[in-house]
Parts: structure tokens; sequence; C-alpha cells
């Protein structure tokens, strides 16, 4: 195993023996390298300040380097003055690599009372990365019992917060076996097992382990850290876990990240604008690491996350053993889908589990070896992100409104790659959803309700419809069209799950009771319903506008096609509130739509009858008699209207447009009954008009009554050659017409 050389002390490390500068007076530089003759020659004000921050630290380090006897904080100015500077310094622009070594040491060690070891602690805060060998010394320290139980407790909290900062991980994940000794504590229990889900591999699970873990469980109950990490353990070796886990949980682990976190935030904001120096040196690469929120920092793959060193020294050498079927492949030189296919069988996966998001190889990979475990541990990852950084359920998040939106977008884009809506965000989303205003970050969490995963109706009414409906009713135009878009493609993302695992009969998930055939038509029902009402309330509280309408009749462009483009055997016809609403509009693109759609029920219908008939029964299933009477009066009432002009005679709808005549005639329209035929419409009128023009441009009347028999015929034609396609195809559908080889005898209708 290759390590660093780490057997320079600290003291030599902040020594400057050499014209470049070391990490320490880039830092100070706050990023720029220049030669210690110019800097002397040409001193900025701001040179001069770093200049005196660094001198500061350096002098501290090297004060709680050389401490020996227990020192006391009170009336000790010199102790006092060299904490308050540690602390100033992290808090505002992070701890250079070098002074993790020495703070860890004396905070560890039982030198300083507990006051002082926690202040230090707390302190702690990464400007870039932090040396895996100072956290492995720091570890070494636990061994003695020097510091009390309260100081290696918060050590454990410091350690899972900054995990992804440690530059390697080799060393930590040989000291696997020590800190599963910790897990007898019932206090540091909850926290070793977060940190050994962080650095569980397979090689980790043993029986002996298992079988501790059970012992614990069998002693402390069903505790969800406990749960956590025996579920990976039977993710890995499925044979040695033998016993039934819960099958998903709502939190795993406690939170962790103290105080820590705000002050990373702090440190990295200001070091993005004036990036230190010792970034690139230090991970041996040749760009800097934009240091960004948690989720952005793991969104790159670093050059040391796949626990490989010196990389860029022994690139020669592992380039001959790239395809070696006996050394895992780094992920961090995985670079073209060849490289991929002949090495996914020892792949060696990040330990950032968010760089898995950005990078498409990596989701080529899972999607192509179903390691559960990878899915365990992303999950984990998201959900805790995902809850920790919510900026409208954490107060102090707003100001990182921007980096929030970029990682719903990232987390979209990955479930669009997959094909797949992942359990942690549909969590997310239930948790959040009743507390979201409907404003902060909508395209992002409207997009992430398009994939949320089939589950029982029960949740998805109380967590998903009922606080989408509060927001619906209560919202602008623009914001109803949003939730109907998405709620479209959550109904189509369904579909075509149903359509992938059809015939996947051995696939576990089809087992399930929540994505059987039965339960599927359940919750695409329960979604069509509840789309057709809010859809209704929607249209009456807009004053039915055509924009809004739009959205609606496309979400019913699916629900009609269902049972042939999907294979289910499902079809719901729009209520009233959304048919009428659109065969009354006044726009003809709503009334083609609806023509369309009302083309493409009688379509399935049709298919489904003669299935029926014939016995081929498409997975066994019927259609209701409702659904065909329902059918059947919606056509009569817009042949009525469109051709026959007998809508207010013949609609037998219960919501429909029936008028006694008496009652017609006092609205002083002369024309009533055909008020709403395709050359009355108010939708129509506008072509009828054109129509008039060309066929009589001297004629400035405009007397629609001319169009009738063979002009009748070219009207149609008109229509259609305006791109009106929906209202031709449910004219030749739906209207029993005399042949259009005799345009002469046209005038005869039939329905």
């Amino acid at each position: 195993m290759q390590r660093r050389r780490s057997s320079e002390t600290p003291k030599q490390r902040l020594q400057v023996h050499h014209k470049n500068q070391t990490d320490l007076s880039a830092w100070r530089k706050g990023g720029r390298i220049e030669s210690e003759k110019t800097i002397q020659s040409h001193p900025s004000p701001k040179d001069q300040k770093n200049d005196s921050k660094q001198d500061s630290l350096e002098e501290a380090l090297s004060y709680f380097e050389k401490v020996q006897d227990r020192v006391s904080l009170k009336k000790n100015h010199v102790l006092q003055k060299h904490l308050t500077t540690v602390e100033s310094i992290a808090m505002q622009r992070g701890l250079p690599p070098e002074g993790f070594d020495v703070l860890l040491k004396v905070a560890l060690s039982g030198k300083l009372a507990d006051t002082v070891n926690t202040r230090l602690l707390k302190s702690l805060v990464p400007a870039s990365v932090i040396p895996e060998t100072s956290v492995v010394s720091a570890v070494s320290w636990l061994c003695v019992s020097k510091c009390s139980g309260n100081i290696q407790l918060l050590f454990l909290r410091w350690l899972i917060t900054v995990f992804d900062f440690i530059d390697h991980k080799e060393q930590l994940h040989a000291l696997y076996g020590f800190f599963f000794s910790f897990l007898q504590d019932e206090k540091m229990c909850p926290y070793v097992c977060h940190l050994l889900y962080l650095l569980t591999r397979k090689e980790s699970v043993k029986p002996f382990r298992i079988r501790k873990l059970l012992d614990l469980q069998a002693k402390m109950g069903m505790q969800s850290h406990l749960q956590a990490l025996l579920s990976l353990y039977k993710l890995f070796c499925p044979e040695l876990v033998t016993i039934t886990l819960p099958g998903k949980m709502k939190t795993y682990f406690k939170n962790s990240e103290g105080p820590w976190k705000a002050a990373i935030n702090t440190v990295r904001r200001r070091n993005h604008e004036n990036p230190p120096m010792f970034q690139p040196l230090l991970l041996g690469t040749a760009q800097p690491q934009s240091r960004k929120r948690k989720w952005n920092t793991q969104l790159i793959i670093s050059a040391s996350s796949t626990n490989r060193n010196n990389l860029e020294e022994d690139r020669e050498k592992n380039c001959v053993d790239l395809y070696s079927t006996n050394v895992s492949f780094p992920v961090e030189q995985l670079q073209t889908f060849s490289q991929l296919l002949q090495n996914i069988h020892h792949l060696e996966f990040p330990s950032q589990m968010g760089s898995v998001l950005t990078n498409p190889l990596l989701l080529h990979y899972m999607n192509c070896v179903k390691d559960e475990s990878i899915y365990l541990r992303l999950y984990y990852w998201m959900g805790q992100t995902l809850q920790e950084e919510c900026t409208w359920c954490v107060a102090d998040n707003n100001q990182y409104e921007e980096e929030f939106k970029d990682f719903l977008e990232t987390v979209y884009k990955t479930e669009c790659f997959l094909q797949e809506g992942f359990s942690s965000c549909e969590e997310f989303l239930y948790k959040s959803l009743p507390l979201w205003d409907g404003f902060c970050c909508r395209s992002q969490v409207l997009r992430l309700v398009s994939w949320i995963p089939l589950s029982s109706f029960s949740e998805v009414k109380s967590h998903l419809y009922d606080p989408l409906a509060q927001l619906f009713f209560t919202s602008s135009l623009y914001f109803k069209c949003s939730v109907l878009e998405s709620l479209k493609e959550l109904l189509q993302n369904w579909l075509n799950w149903h359509v992938i695992h059809l015939d996947s009969e051995s696939d576990s998930q089809v087992h399930s009771l929540n994505t059987t055939l039965s339960g599927l038509v359940n919750m695409v029902a329960e979604l069509i319903h509840f789309v057709g009402w809010i859809s209704t309330i929607g249209l009456r509280l807009e004053n039915n506008p055509t924009f809004l309408l739009y959205f609606i009749l496309d979400f019913y462009e699916t629900v009609c096609d269902m049972y042939l483009s999907y294979n289910l055997p499902l079809l719901i016809m729009p209520p009233a509130g959304v048919f009428y609403p659109a065969l009354l509009s006044m726009d003809s693109v709503s009334l083609n739509q609806l023509c369309y759609i009302m083309y493409r029920y009688r379509t399935n219908l049709v298919a489904a009858k003669e299935n029926e008939r014939s016995k081929k029964k498409i997975l066994q299933f019927k259609f209701s008699s409702q659904t065909y009477q329902e059918y059947n009066q919606y056509i009569i009432a817009m042949v009525g209207c469109l051709w026959t002009s007998s809508a207010f005679q013949k609609d037998i709808h219960p919501q429909g447009l029936h008028m006694d005549d008496e009652l017609l005639k006092k609205t002083a329209v002369q024309e009533f009954k055909t008020s709403f035929n395709i050359v009355y419409h108010p939708a129509m009128m506008g072509y009828a008009v054109l129509f008039l023009q060309q066929a009589w441009p001297d004629d400035t009347t405009f007397d629609f009554s001319l169009i009738k028999g063979k002009k009748w015929n070219w009207y149609l034609e008109y229509l259609y050659a305006q791109g009106l396609k929906g209202l031709k195809v449910f004219i030749e559908s739906s209207i029993n017409r005399v042949s259009q080889a005799s345009h002469s005898k046209a005038g005869n209708v039939q329905v």
C-alpha cells in the first residue's frame, strides 16, 4: 500500500526554506504565487493583512504543538489569545491542511481542559482538504483514552461531517475494525454506525460483525442506525444476513453536522471568490476544485475519491494494469464507454456518492449492474442532503436557493437518465410539500414530482395530492399549468414503467403489492380523477382561459390512449367541467384538441369491445358500462353542436346543454339551433369568414347561410387544409356521411 510521506513534523512544514511558498503562505496570499523578492518590494495592504493572519496562525499552531503539561484556560492570556486566533481564522477562511495534525493531536491528547478541546474541535473547518494521515493520527489517540467521552463523541461527529473532505480513505478503511469496537458505547453507537456506513465495503462484512449487530439490536431494540448498517451488510452479503429488515426508513442517522456545516458554507463562499492556492497542489490535479456546498463538493470526482495515492506518478504503471481482473479500476480514470465495458466487474466506486449524479458512465454502470448497495448508499446520501439543505424547510438556507436549485436539477436529470424515480426524493417531497410556498424552486420541485415512484394511494393522497391541491387553488394561472404538466409527465412515467415491466414477471418489483396490475390501475385511476377534479375547479376559478384548457386537454391526450398505446386496461372520460368548456371554447385549438381526444377514445373503446367479443381480452380486464355510456353522451353533444345543430334538444348528459325551446327563444338569438355548428361556432367563425372571402371575394355581406350543400364540403376541405386534423379525424370516424365520390349529394347526413 502506497502512502504519502508524513515523516515531516508540523513545525518543518510551517517553515520556508525555498523560493516557492509553502501551502500556508499560498493560503496567506489568497491564491497568488509570487517570488519573495517581489512581495517584499511591493507589499499591498491586503498582503500585509494576510501576512499578519498567517503569522498569527503559525504562532498559534507552534504554541499548541509545544504544549506538554495540562494547561488551564483560566487566567492564561496566551492560551486565550492563540485559541481565539485559531477560531477566528477558521471561521473566516478555514484552516490549511497543515493545521489539522497539530490541533487534532492537542484536542485528543487530554493536555487541555474539555472546554478548550471542544472549542478546538469546533474550529476544525477545512479550507480545502484534510490529510488522511492527520485523521489516522488523531484516531490513534482514542486508543489511550486520554480524552473524555464527550470529546470522543464530538470528534466522531466532526469526522462524519468532513468525511468527504479527507483526501484519501485507504488507511481509514484499515481502521474499520477499530471503529467497530466502539459500538459497545450506547452514546457513541449511532455515530459509529454512521461512520461505518460510510466506510463499509463488501470485504468489511464478516459473520462475527453481523452477529454483534444482531446482539446489539436484541439489547437496544430496533434502532434505525443498526438497521441501516444491517441493511447495507445484507445487500453486500444476503446469504449472511437472513433476518427481515424494514424496506424503507425515513431517516437512518441523527444529524451529525453540528457547528461545522454553517462555517464550511461561509468559508466556501469566501474562498470561492478568492480561492486559496493550496487546493490544486494537495489534490495532485491540474485544476482546482471549487469549494461549493456539500452536494456540489461531492458532484466532482476528485483524484483521491477512490483512495488512489500518487496518481500522476503511477499513471504509466496503472495504464498497464487497467484491464487486469485483479486490479480495481479507479473511477477518476474512467473516460470512455469502452473502458466501462472492459472494467465493469472491477470498477471501484467513489466514496462521494454525489459524484455519480454528474457522471454518465457511472450512471450507465448503475443501469447495467443492479448493485443494490450502490442504490442504498445513493439513497441515503441524497435523502440526508435533501432533508438538511431544503431552502424552505431550514430557515438558514434561504441564501443558498440558487445552489439548491442546481442540485435539484441535477437529481432530476439523473432520474431522467435512469428512467426511474428515487425513493429518497419521494420521501423528501412528501415531507416538504406541506411546507412549500409554491414559489421557491418551483420548476425543479414539480419536475421531481413527475418521477415519484408507484406507491400506495393513501400515501400519495395525503402527502402529494392534498398539498398540491391547496397550492393549485390559491396560486397563479401559470402555477396551475405547471402542476398539470408535471402530473401529465408523472402519468406517462407510470405508464412507461408498466410497459417496461409488463413482460418482466421475474422482476421482484412486479410482485410487490403496490406494483401489481390492479394496484397500478387503481393508482392511475386516482391520479386521473384528481386531475379532473382540480381542472374543473381551476377552470371555474380562472374563468375558462384557453391557456389552462390547453394543458388540461394535453393531459387527456395521454389518458384517451392508455389502452392501445400503453396496454393498460383503463379508460376514464374527462369530467363534464372539462368537456363542455372545451366544446364551447372560443379558441379553435382547444376545439381541435377535444375532437382528436374523442377520436382516440372511440378508437380505444372500439378495440376493447372487439377484444371482449372475440374473447381475446388484454390482461383480462373489462371496461365498465358507465365508460361507454359517458362516451356516447359526449358524442351526442358534440355531433349535435358541430354537425346537426341539435345540441340543445338531444344532449342527454346531466350537466349538458339541453334547454327547452321556450327558454332559448327568450335569449333573442334568431338562429340559436345553429349557434355551435362548424360554421357559426365562436371558435370556427373566423375560418368561415376567410372561406367566404375566398369563395365570394366581391360579397361583403358575409352571408354564412351560403355555406351549404356542395359549399359545405368545400368548407370542410378548407378547414382540413388549415391544420384542423383533430376535427377531420373526428368527423370521419364519428359521423356517417354519404360517399365522398358524390359531392352533389353530400348534403344528406346521418348520425
